[in-house]
């Protein structure tokens, strides 16, 4: 079939159009979107050969008291680094074949059409994602974004190996529970060693059972729950004033304990949820666009962040 250029345009005007929809769509579906999206934008960088995240990880040493014409310290200060993390890129396809443009000839029948395309292409998008950023960062042979598991796992990140000298301080906490039933003590030693004051866990994952764990420790007139959460579309329980809830996707027997003010998805400022205009392969018959993203997950403390794991089923 010989490419129609009114067709063309009318399919990525359509696409185009629709776009910023499937991106709200596709960050209001998963536990661990809302996440990282409620309350705080995505972080939009416009360029760099690395995404850079400041961290500041010591004390300024010469604050303290004085009297009089005491000298008051000027040393120069370290304390303050940064975590470099590589950018990673994501892409869905839109394909109409050209038996399928015949079958639906038309302008409302293609464009039916190809709202049902995105609409399959915006549900594998919130599956796929959801999978990555819940993994270690190596699928795909590394080309994946990192995930949740590898902010909390305790290798390198952002370049910075907790493991060297002097690096404690970008060391997440890992308790392994020892295949022992899960108990609100260790919930609660997990919860408080990850905070500081008032900056504590504002989340806390598991899978479906450990879910269904904690919520038979509770007594029926104590299980609360955050009406933010709930009326985001999630079941979940309060600990510690933190939500509790459960992810297909989440490391099973294990809970993780996030600061997610620490837990930022950078978009690139030009290429973020970006369809790229329909064109026709010389050796196809179709139509295909592709929406792009360009972007990462980071971590900025990750002495904040926590994983209790090998909860017994």
């Amino acid at each position: 079939m010989a490419g129609n250029a009114d067709f063309d345009a009318i399919l990525s005007t359509t696409l185009k159009n629709y776009v910023p929809k499937l991106a709200d769509n596709v960050f209001a579906a998963r536990p661990l979107f809302y996440a990282l999206t409620n309350g705080q934008t995505i972080r939009r960088v416009s360029g760099g050969a690395k995404i850079v995240v400041p961290i500041i990880y010591g004390k300024n040493t010469t604050a303290g008291s004085y009297s009089g014409a005491d000298t008051i310290a000027i040393t120069a200060q370290e304390g303050i680094t940064a975590a470099e993390y590589d950018w990673k890129q994501y892409a869905a396809t839109v394909t109409i074949t050209g038996i399928e443009e015949a079958k639906n000839n038309g302008e409302a029948q293609i464009i039916d059409l190809l709202e049902g395309k995105i609409m399959q292409t915006e549900q594998t998008i919130i599956d796929n994602m959801n999978t990555m950023l819940w993994a270690d960062g190596a699928g795909n042979g590394g080309k994946d974004f990192s995930g949740i598991q590898q902010v909390v796992a305790g290798g390198t990140l952002g370049g910075i190996n907790p493991g060297a000298a002097g690096n404690a301080w970008w060391q997440p906490t890992q308790t392994n529970h020892g295949n022992a039933a899960l108990t609100l003590l260790a919930m609660s030693s997990m919860y408080n060693t990850i905070s500081e004051g008032n900056d504590q866990p504002t989340i806390i994952f598991g899978d479906q059972l450990r879910y269904e764990k904690y919520e038979a420790l509770l007594q029926p007139q104590l299980r609360y729950t955050s009406a933010d959460v709930a009326d985001a579309g999630f079941q979940n329980l309060l600990f510690k004033g933190a939500p509790v809830t459960f992810d297909d996707n989440c490391e099973a027997k294990a809970f993780y304990f996030l600061n997610t003010k620490y837990l930022r998805l950078v978009a690139h400022t030009e290429t973020w949820f970006q369809p790229t205009p329909f064109v026709r392969p010389t050796n196809q018959d179709a139509r295909y666009a592709q929406i792009l993203c360009y972007g990462q997950l980071t971590c900025s403390n990750r002495a904040r962040q926590g994983r209790l794991h090998n909860i017994a089923n």
